[in-house]
């Protein structure tokens, strides 16, 4: 999973303390973070595609929640980042090279007990993601940085 999967939660997170009356520019959003600004954007812009935010252009434009933490899963925005594709691929390297099955033991991929328990896996962890909503991630933010959103809103505010 890339690192623009943590940018862009964190980025939501802080959309939701700078309020819904503000849009923040990706540039804005990444120096909070002292992330590169173009490669931020891209997440969000993925983020925007895929409904989770709104972007507005101009001079006072930038990116607002389209819908409230409680509605946004952390598989939501980690679809949007990285695509809907399982992170494990099987490549059915046991067909080839001298330890190639046979095509007698021709078996589908599905068969393959490597690809089945990855798959499982690959399921169990898209289903936690899929349960827990950003707007937990930003209660539980809140409890272990208490000061964190206003901290956020004030140095918006003076720039």
């Amino acid at each position: 999973m890339s690192e623009g999967v943590e940018w862009a939660l964190h980025s939501c997170v802080n959309l939701a303390w700078s309020g819904p009356d503000r849009a923040v520019s990706a540039a804005r959003l990444a120096a909070w973070h002292d992330l590169p600004a173009a490669y931020l954007n891209k997440q969000l812009q993925a983020l925007a595609r895929a409904g989770i935010l709104t972007s507005s252009p101009g001079p006072r434009g930038g990116f607002r929640l389209a819908r409230p933490l409680a509605a946004v899963s952390l598989m939501d925005v980690v679809a949007a980042v990285e695509g809907p594709e399982e992170a494990f691929r099987c490549a059915e390297i046991r067909r080839q090279g001298p330890g190639a099955a046979p095509a007698a033991e021709g078996a589908d991929a599905a068969d393959c007990a490597i690809a089945h328990a990855m798959s499982r896996a690959e399921l169990a962890w898209r289903r936690a993601l899929a349960a827990q909503s950003l707007d937990e991630i930003r209660q539980q933010a809140e409890r272990q940085a208490p000061e964190a959103p206003q901290r956020l809103r004030a140095w918006l505010a003076a720039q």
